[in-house]
């Protein structure tokens, strides 16, 4: 089942992470007061709607509750403000507000959002794949190599590296080893624990198949 998401504001940010979500295979709903930015949004979209996001009454008809993710998309202080605590108060749980300075972002954690950012529109595309692939903490791309920084994930607990093959199976090269603050070698025997990360060297498309492989 593809992740859904639910994007309150078009502006460039919005747009640009809606067009990078939808393109990768999620389920996105957007909303925005502008009816223009609604109906560009509405020619990649699965739906898009225009309304006030600080309207109660027209954010319920959106159901927000069921969505997987919800992203607050909007740069206004104020309306972003109103907008992240009436998302909370209809009960989600995971929501990633946008945020135009460090006040800002203080307040929207206040009222309710579990993550905060600050991006431009370049940085919309890569917070889309940490989206999709959640499990994804950093990442910094060069063309189509990133460096990636994941959490074990189920499939990997008690196993060592040579059983999982990642190199073999995904291309994937596991270049350290993260317990705790500390990195440490790839020792080809030592068994995965649940708590440790690993620093990977693969491509886009490798992280995402060894994901969706192994569900």
């Amino acid at each position: 089942m593809s992740t859904q998401v639910l994007i309150i504001g078009l502006g460039q940010f919005g747009m640009s992470l809606a067009r990078t979500l939808s393109e990768k295979g999620a389920e996105v709903i957007a909303a925005d007061s502008d009816k223009e930015l609604v109906e560009e949004a509405a020619s990649f979209l699965d739906d898009a709607i225009c309304l006030d996001a600080t309207d109660e009454t027209a954010m319920a008809r959106l159901c927000p509750k069921e969505r997987d993710v919800v992203i607050c998309a909007i740069g206004a202080r104020e309306p972003s403000i109103l907008t992240t605590a009436i998302l909370k108060q209809m009960g989600c749980e995971n929501i990633i507000a946008r945020a135009t300075d460090k006040i800002h972002e203080r307040i929207l954690k206040a009222v309710g959002a579990k993550n905060v950012i600050n991006p431009d529109a370049e940085y919309g595309k890569k917070f889309a794949y940490k989206i999709l692939f959640q499990n994804i903490i950093n990442d910094e791309t060069s063309e189509n190599i990133q460096l990636l920084e994941i959490n074990v994930q189920p499939f990997m607990e008690g196993k060592n590296l040579i059983e999982l093959a990642l190199p073999n199976k995904y291309g994937i090269i596991v270049a350290a080893i993260k317990k705790g603050n500390k990195l440490t070698r790839p020792f080809p025997n030592e068994i995965l624990d649940t708590k440790d990360k690993l620093l990977l060297v693969c491509t886009e498309d490798a992280i995402a198949k060894m994901i969706e492989e192994n569900k």
